[in-house]
């Protein structure tokens, strides 16, 4: 991975803050944007504002980002002064209603911005703030006004996103997994062909195999020699020369990097669409355990991080319990604990992601405290993780 990070998020920032962070879906399932939500940790913090726009505009420099502000003073300052990129401001109904906010809100849409009304409010909005906003979250049971796009958020599990589409949500902002996969009658059984030919690759680098050997495997599908290479040559990866071919990526890497990126490839190249929210949480949580554990002192330790949170989902993508699954594809043995056994050095790293996605504040600040982060280390490993994650897709 690079180490070529925007100096906006080369240090801990926003320490009074707790960054959590989710996708944007659509009905088709694909990944339509980004959600941040920054929830204070302490009512009276004080945010370095300067601080706030140069890491939104490192993490997301084209823009396009929802940021969900939660209270009062972070928002009115995000209101006054938004990003320098066009992003979706995240307005709760009672403030969108305020007087007091009308301006900075209706100043929004000249700036390039738009908002995401979160609520319905008792009165209609004035004309010059509602025409800002294009969608609106609702809870259950409750219509958008006409000309808003309803969107449905905090969703957990796949068939909570289902739903929320059958009920005419045009978006939802959520995770499909909610807790570990559980097998049902109808489960998928057998693994894609083109899955197959990445795991049966990773055991043969996992018992040294020679490189004709490798390249015979990959040729079996030249999709996936091109993704591989194509994730090599990516500015998240960093190399100084261009890599041409297997072999010679095998010669700039070694076995021992190239399962990493064997391992990513796994967790990508699913061609099933409804895949994508879980690839785009598996990327993420395997890059943002790779920036939590930039403190250790061994490589080897941060690559294996970066496969354990890139697996922790593996469970969700191919259908079948860790016990099962990680009998065929090989991971270090700490992986397998912290994935089959929940336990190891790994896993309260893991249950920290895990807390960033759920925004709850309470798991949060017992894992952080567990492993002796503090949020701004955290905010810092978070958004260089989001960065470098748009980088490799």
């Amino acid at each position: 991975m690079s180490d070529n990070i925007p100096a906006a998020l080369d240090h801990a920032l926003l320490p009074g803050i707790a960054l959590g962070y989710a996708p944007v879906i659509d009905r088709q399932r694909a990944i339509a944007g980004t959600r941040l939500t920054l929830v204070p940790l302490r009512p009276d913090v004080k945010v370095d504002h300067a601080e706030l726009l140069a890491a939104l505009g490192a993490t997301f420099p084209q823009g396009g980002a929802i940021i969900s502000a939660q209270g009062e003073a972070l928002l009115t300052a995000l209101l006054a002064q938004p990003p320098a990129e066009p992003s979706q401001i995240e307005v709760p109904a009672f403030i969108a209603a305020d007087p007091n906010h009308a301006a900075a809100i209706a100043a929004l849409r000249g700036a390039g911005h738009t908002g995401l009304l979160k609520g319905l409010p008792n009165e209609p909005l004035p004309a010059a703030v509602g025409a800002v906003f294009k969608r609106v979250v609702l809870e259950s049971g409750q219509t958008a006004p006409a000309g808003m796009e309803p969107v449905c958020a905090g969703m957990r599990g796949s068939d909570a996103i289902d739903a929320a589409f059958k009920a005419g949500a045009h978006a939802v902002i959520g995770w499909p997994m909610d807790g570990p996969f559980e097998p049902t009658g109808t489960a998928r059984t057998e693994m894609a062909t083109d899955l197959q030919v990445i795991v049966e690759l990773m055991s043969r680098v996992d018992e040294g195999e020679d490189v004709e050997r490798l390249e015979q495997t990959l040729k079996r599908d030249p999709s996936l020699a091109f993704k591989l290479l194509r994730y090599m040559n990516s500015a998240a990866f960093g190399l100084p020369v261009e890599v041409s071919s297997f072999r010679h990526a095998i010669m700039l890497l070694g076995y021992a990097r190239l399962k990493r990126w064997l391992a990513l490839l796994l967790t990508t190249a699913s061609k099933d669409h409804s895949m994508r929210p879980i690839m785009y949480a598996a990327l993420r949580r395997g890059v943002l355990m790779e920036e939590l554990a930039q403190g250790m002192s061994e490589r080897e330790q941060r690559d294996e991080m970066f496969i354990c949170g890139l697996f922790s989902l593996l469970d969700h993508m191919l259908k079948a319990p860790f016990e099962k699954l990680l009998q065929s594809i090989p991971v270090p043995e700490r992986v397998r604990q912290a994935l089959v056994e929940q336990s190891g050095p790994y896993r309260p790293y893991l249950e920290l992601v895990q807390a960033i996605e759920s925004e709850s504040v309470f798991d949060y600040r017992e894992r952080a405290e567990a492993l002796m982060l503090g949020a701004g280390e955290i905010n810092a490993c978070v958004l260089r993780a989001l960065h470098k994650a748009t980088q490799l897709e």
